[in-house]
This record gives structure tokens, C-alpha cells and sequence, in this order.
């Protein structure tokens, strides 16, 4: 894919993998253009990018799990002028708590946006995406769409929605010249877990400069992968958890946390 000369939209750019795409993809020679709803945190991070790599950054703060966050994003991009060559997206949240336990607002946020903004956004913009062919889609999955996790029901299938949602668009606009990848991190030193309450006792982290060190090596490929499960021992739970007898696969979800974004 191509960096100079293009722009990249990231979400959830305020902090960790985010925040870090956001970075690098500008050192690459890329326009961005940070979104989430922190507008204060965005500003220092764009002036951050802007005295390390002189690239234009733009700041469009939008709280995309309200209804239609998606498309209200696209269409003030519109407004603004901003046709994305890239879109990676970040913006996740999750809850540790139990399906019954959780309120219907958490339920509702947590669909809203981790599921129906990347919906919104992709389907938004994956027409200007096809056009320029010059860049990606990128949609960050988690570890945890690979199994269920009690707990993190409905984190965890929105996260296997977006894998298997982002796989069907790389076969749609194979193409097109545009790369769509799903990437899946495990465990990222974030301020996802104190978010969600998600217990950290004897996790191992990745970290977000791992996680997109890994994901742009992958997007330099000549045959980008349609699927990536950044960090090997992710990898290997990835592949182990489909060969074991549910039950089993059950209780080993909910003894290790896979958490990410």
C-alpha cells in the first residue's frame, strides 16, 4: 500500500493502538485525521505529529457509539473536504460483567461501538476506498472473537462479527487494488482493562507499538493477509481454542484474559 500522498482516518486515535497507528502511519508520510471524543487529547497528539513528521493532521472529535456515529463522521468529512485513503479503526470498548448483570446501556454502547460504527464507517467510505486502491481497511478485531468468553459475551461476539465481517469485504473488493485485513491483538498494555474492569492479574501485554509494528509489516506484504493474530502466543491460543471441545475452550477463555483495544 501506499503512505505518501494519502490520508489516513484512524478512530479511537486518542490513546493506545490508536494513538499509535496515528503515529506511525504520519512518520510513513501520511496525512491523518484523529477521531474520537476526548478533542483535548486529540489536539496535543496532533501537535505531537506535526512536530515529529510536519504532515497535515486534522482533528475530528465524534463519539461514535451514539446512534448513526458512524455516518455523522463520514458526512463531516465530506463537508470537510477529507476523502480517506486509509481507514484504520480503533475506537472499542468492553465490560467485564455478566450478560444479565450488565444494563441495557452498556449493552447498547458496547454494540454501538465496537460493531455498528464500523459497519457505518466502512460502508460509508469503501466506495472513495475502492477508488483510490492506494491504501487499506483496517478493523481491529481482538484474541477474544476467536472464542466465547463468559464474562465478555457480548464484547467478545461483537469482535468475531467484525472479524468475519471485515474477511467477507476483502473477498468483495478483492479487485479493487484496496487491502481489508482484520487485525486481532491479545492482551495490549492499554487503558482498555482499567476501563473495563477486566482483571490483569498474570497477563502477559503486548504493546500497541508491537501490535502496529506487526500490522503494517503485515500491510507491506505483497499478498497482505485477510486475517492477522498479532503476537505468537496469541497466534497459537487463536488456533488452539477452534480445536478443543467447547466446554473446555469455555473455562480456558475465562481463566486467561484476551482483552485489547
Amino acid at each position: 500500500m501506499q503512505y505518501r500522498q494519502t490520508t489516513a482516518l484512524v478512530t479511537g486515535a486518542s490513546s493506545g493502538i490508536g494513538a499509535e497507528f496515528a503515529r506511525r502511519l504520519a512518520h510513513r508520510g501520511a496525512d491523518v485525521v484523529l477521531t474520537a471524543r476526548r478533542e483535548s487529547v486529540l489536539e496535543s497528539l496532533a501537535t505531537r505529529i506535526r512536530s515529529e513528521t510536519g504532515r497535515h493532521v486534522h482533528v475530528q472529535p465524534c463519539d461514535l457509539s451514539q446512534d448513526r456515529g458512524g455516518r455523522l463522521l463520514a458526512e463531516r468529512l465530506t463537508a470537510a473536504g477529507i476523502s480517506p485513503d486509509t481507514v484504520v479503526n480503533c475506537a472499542g470498548a468492553g465490560l467485564t460483567k455478566s450478560f444479565t448483570a450488565s444494563s441495557e446501556a452498556d449493552i447498547r454502547h458496547q454494540l454501538s461501538l465496537n460493531l455498528q460504527s464500523v459497519v457505518d464507517l466502512s460502508h460509508a467510505l469503501l466506495p472513495d476506498l475502492q477508488r483510490s486502491g492506494r491504501g487499506a481497511l483496517v478493523n481491529i478485531g481482538s484474541l477474544t472473537g476467536y472464542m466465547p468468553v463468559p464474562g465478555m459475551a457480548v464484547y467478545a461476539a461483537a469482535k468475531a462479527f467484525v472479524i468475519r465481517f471485515t474477511e467477507a469485504l476483502a473477498y468483495e473488493v478483492r479487485q479493487s487494488g484496496l487491502t481489508v485485513m482484520a487485525v486481532s491483538p491479545g492482551p495490549t498494555r492499554t487503558g482498555f482493562y482499567a476501563a473495563s474492569g477486566t482483571d490483569a492479574t498474570r497477563t502477559r501485554f503486548q504493546t500497541p507499538e508491537a501490535v502496529v509494528t506487526a500490522t503494517l509489516r503485515a500491510l507491506d506484504r505483497r499478498h497482505p493477509p485477510v486475517s492477522l493474530v498479532t503476537g505468537r502466543a496469541n497466534r497459537w491460543t487463536s488456533r488452539l481454542i477452534r480445536t478443543l471441545p467447547k466446554g473446555l475452550a469455555l473455562h480456558l477463555a475465562e481463566s486467561r484474559p484476551t482483552t485489547s483495544t
